[in-house]
């Protein structure tokens, strides 16, 4: 079942019971295989200053919309009771902080806490070890937790965009079924040595970060799955020739840094004219016009070769000065 508020301006938040109208829209079904039990409840918009009861038991939640109000705190006992939640959506509020009991949510595997004032995560968010979206855009992030990498090992989708991170902890590079990383907008000065360890990742996103990223780790080019690569708006010279490697790479945006390698020439030509680039350790495809010159230098060779094996046949050497063959004096 889905539960929404309709809501009522004129009745005072803190005494709000929301079992007088709500919205019942279907049955969610599938979920834990308990389909007369699991319900969804939207409470978003409803410009709430603190956390309401929930018309139905905690347990029998698994989705609660909590987004676009002024929440500043966040019930202990409210993480508590969410037993089987799986989706928890509490993006747009006044939140600095996340209750440890977060830790509590085994089951969950998307969390939105996006447009917040949080300064950090909290360590017991490592225990949700079924998270697969982790969404914490637009926050005031000076940090992840140190052992973010060891604890989700299910993340598929990290956002921590528009936050003031400088750098990744080393376990980052332990989010084997990353697929998408999104952290643009913050202050990123590197990145891990071995990111190249996320074997799985698709999407990576550095681009804009205030001019403080200078240089990418060698070991990028084993993002085997890579497919998209933003690291636009950086201060990036030179883009390591392990880029070469990514065959899967489609897209690549690399505009706003001063780049010398590969020079703006070879950029303009698309991904594919980076890579081949890359792939020479920076050297310049031969022009036609070269390559032809160079046919004919190998084939004068050849024929300075074989000159010498004429020479030193008994035939050649008594029709040495016949004009059937004639050889420059320059030739050994």
């Amino acid at each position: 079942m889905v539960y929404k508020l309709q809501q009522q301006p004129k009745t005072p938040i803190r005494n709000l019971d929301l079992t007088q109208k709500p919205k019942v829209a279907e049955k969610i079904k599938g979920i834990d295989n308990d389909e007369e039990r699991l319900e969804i409840v939207d409470l978003g918009g409803m410009s709430f200053e603190t956390v309401p009861n929930p018309p139905l038991n905690l347990a029998h939640i698994c989705k609660l919309d909590l987004s676009n109000n002024n929440l500043q705190i966040i019930p202990e006992s409210l993480m508590e009771g969410l037993l089987n939640i799986v989706v928890l959506d509490i993006h747009s509020n006044q939140l600095k902080s996340l209750p440890n009991s977060i830790g509590c949510l085994s089951k969950l595997k998307v969390l939105n806490v996006a447009g917040n004032l949080l300064l950090s995560l909290p360590k017991a968010i490592m225990n949700c070890r079924c998270l697969k979206e982790l969404n914490v855009n637009f926050n005031k992030l000076g940090r992840l937790p140190d052992n973010i990498g060891f604890g989700l090992r299910n993340l598929e989708k990290l956002s921590v965009n528009s936050n003031l991170l400088a750098f990744f902890p080393s376990s980052l590079t332990h989010l084997s079924s990353l697929k998408k990383l999104d952290a643009r907008l913050n202050k990123l000065r590197s990145l891990p040595e071995d990111v190249g360890n996320l074997i799985h990742l698709e999407v990576l996103n550095v681009s804009q970060n205030f001019q403080c990223l200078e240089v990418l780790p060698y070991s990028i080019g084993m993002l085997v799955s890579l497919v998209e690569l933003d690291v636009s708006y950086n201060k990036i010279k030179t883009l390591p020739d392990s880029i070469g490697c990514l065959r899967r790479l489609k897209k690549l945006a690399v505009d706003g840094n001063p780049l010398v390698s590969p020079p703006a020439l070879v950029v303009e030509q698309g991904v594919h004219a980076v890579k081949e680039y890359l792939n020479r350790g920076g050297q310049k495809c031969p022009s036609r016009k070269k390559s032809s010159w160079v046919r004919k230098l190998v084939k004068y060779r050849s024929l300075r070769a074989t000159a010498r094996i004429l020479l030193h046949t008994p035939t050649t050497r008594a029709a040495r000065d016949s004009k059937y063959l004639i050889l420059t004096p320059s030739m050994p």
